[in-house]
């Protein structure tokens, strides 16, 4: 436990002293900068192995070169993303020249119907900026998310996120249900990034193997009647972006909530599936999705 503190003691001190040299050097050297970094020392770390299964379950006759491609593609992702969390401010101050919107009207759908909806997306470029963006659109939505591990780096994703992202998150776990049942109850949409493994979930098939995969976006939507809209965004050059609003994922009740729970979330896999395809390079392969 000793040893884990003070491994975590030193993390914390190895990215403030990174986040202080990034907002000294400004957004764009830091992105690059962040690019450089994780490039050389990504590949060293232990989670290569797992990168290079998640490709070829996903991509079947995916050859070495293009397992390196896209494995460079995700760390240079990774490290602009990493460096860009100390400009979340400038993100949110000047979001319509850095974060293009496609799919408007159906926010403004959203808004002028006055009826919450369920947003699902993934680990696709920087994520966070998805929240940044419906938040300054005016749409009234909570966020789930899951803490940090080291609890010196946490309070301060917190604060970022609570500040920049989405000022109303709830913690990931059945303890903070209630907390999630209240936001609805008065209105929020809700946010969720569903395409990480969960022990709390059921296996369904992503990438046509099963995969633990959370239920909670479709248990919402089928409780109280929330549409489910995808979201996702792109990196487009350096630290500018486009997210993506589709349409709501059309699915009629059979009426046995276990059967309508499967299959409204093997069509949330499915719509994630289509996003990952479309980049592949900006997704987060380092997560052992399929263990």
């Amino acid at each position: 436990m000793v040893l884990k503190i003070f491994k975590y003691f030193i993390q914390f001190i190895i990215v403030l002293s990174l986040f202080i040299t990034f907002k000294i050097i400004g957004l764009q050297n830091a992105s690059f900068v962040g690019s450089c970094l994780a490039k050389i020392f990504g590949p060293l770390l232990r989670s290569k192995k797992i990168i290079e299964k998640n490709l070829k379950i996903c991509f079947k006759k995916i050859d070495q070169k293009e397992i390196k491609k896209i494995s460079l593609g995700m760390w240079d992702n990774i490290g602009r993303t990493f460096s860009e969390y100390v400009f979340l401010k400038n993100f949110q101050k000047n979001h319509n020249n850095l974060i293009k919107l496609y799919g408007a009207e159906y926010l403004d759908e959203i808004k002028n119907s006055n009826k919450p909806v369920v947003f699902v997306s993934g680990h696709f470029s920087n994520f966070e900026l998805l929240g940044t963006k419906l938040n300054r659109y005016g749409i009234r939505f909570c966020a789930i998310y899951r803490p940090l591990n080291n609890i010196f780096l946490n309070p301060i994703m917190e604060y970022l996120r609570l500040k920049y992202v989405c000022p109303i998150m709830i913690k990931k776990g059945r303890s903070n249900i209630r907390e999630l049942l209240n936001n609805i109850k008065n209105g929020y949409s809700v946010i969720i990034i569903a395409d990480q493994r969960t022990s709390e979930g059921k296996k369904i098939e992503f990438f046509n193997y099963p995969a633990l995969t959370t239920t909670i976006p479709a248990q919402i939507s089928l409780k109280y009647n929330y549409k489910v809209v995808p979201l996702y965004i792109e990196r487009l050059s350096d630290s500018n972006f486009e997210v993506t609003i589709y349409k709501p994922i059309e699915f009629k009740k059979s009426g046995n909530h276990e059967k309508d729970t499967y299959y409204l979330t093997l069509e949330i896999n499915k719509q994630i599936e289509k996003m990952i395809l479309k980049k592949p390079e900006q997704w987060l392969w380092s997560h052992n999705r399929w263990k």
